[in-house]
């Protein structure tokens, strides 16, 4: 199958090269030409623009940071919607705002191209070896067509309900995911505070009811200090400002995610907004005077 792919970053250079092992040939395209060059070693094939992947593929994947970013490659000068044939399937893969997968949605509709936005969870190290879950709104029927092209890249598919609902889907997820984060800075502080060593209390807690795919995925970097971005503190700060815009939206009070979105913040006014998410732990450091780890 020939598959077009938008937006080669952390998450999507991973998730062409597991598409390219599933024996598909994929079209790419991304403004930086370095992550062109990467997927093209992998065996990808390169185009010109948004448009060009449009044109030469009935399937187009985009994977982009934040809404503008999606509607200016769909929508804008040169995108997709002006390569598209009548018939081809957009599947957004980005984290951006419900509403405006919807507004995205209607002007493929507007140009016969369906559409599925379809978020994924899991940062780099699933991106790699393709056990993302991945959280789909759309056409419960164009969702059943797509769903064995979407489990080449994730070990989780679920269809959440029509367009809008996985980006829902992902904010709920962010919100738990910044949470928890959170949660272990604190507590793991704590225990450094107090004279216990952090490893030993991960140890002790991660099995029981506290323990979480967070706290494993986590905690190990607060204790060796390795804050390299599997998923950047700016880009949950990005999907925390969209939970927190469709919250008030809907009348939804977030008052624990806009007191993390505030930890962020700083963390992005002390430059680290480049840092893993697991850099939650320097806010910790910054107002305890006490690191976790090394």
């Amino acid at each position: 199958m020939k598959i077009g792919f938008i937006g080669l970053g952390i998450m999507g250079k991973p998730m062409v090269r597991n598409l390219l092992k599933a024996g598909h040939e994929v079209i790419v395209y991304d403004i930086i030409p370095a992550n062109v060059e990467d997927a093209v070693k992998s065996g990808a094939v390169a185009a010109a623009s948004a448009k060009n992947v449009a044109e030469q593929c009935k399937t187009i994947i985009t994977m982009l940071p934040n809404s503008p970013h999606v509607k200016t490659v769909v929508m804008g000068e040169g995108g997709v919607l002006e390569g598209a044939q009548e018939g081809s399937t957009l599947i957004d893969m980005s984290s951006i705002a419900p509403a405006a997968s919807q507004e995205v949605s209607k002007a493929c509709a507007a140009k016969g191209v369906k559409m599925l936005d379809a978020p994924v969870s899991g940062g780099e190290p699933k991106a790699i070896d393709g056990t993302m879950s991945v959280m789909v709104g759309g056409d419960k029927a164009l969702f059943d067509k797509n769903y064995d092209l979407l489990k080449t890249m994730g070990g989780s598919v679920v269809y959440c309900g029509p367009i809008g609902a996985g980006n829902t889907t992902k904010l709920a997820n962010q919100i738990v995911v910044a949470c928890n984060i959170a949660a272990c800075a604190e507590a793991f502080t704590l225990a450094r505070k107090s004279g216990v060593d952090p490893a030993v209390v991960f140890q002790a807690i991660r099995g029981g009811l506290a323990g979480s795919t967070v706290m494993d995925a986590k905690v190990p970097m607060m204790l060796d200090g390795n804050f390299k971005p599997g998923f950047k503190i700016d880009l949950h700060i990005k999907d925390l400002n969209n939970a927190l815009e469709t919250g008030h939206t809907f009348g939804s009070p977030l008052p624990l995610t806009a007191e993390v979105m505030e930890m962020m913040q700083t963390l992005h006014a002390d430059g680290r907004g480049q840092e893993d998410h697991s850099s939650l732990a320097n806010y910790y450091a910054k107002v305890s005077g006490t690191k976790i780890g090394k």
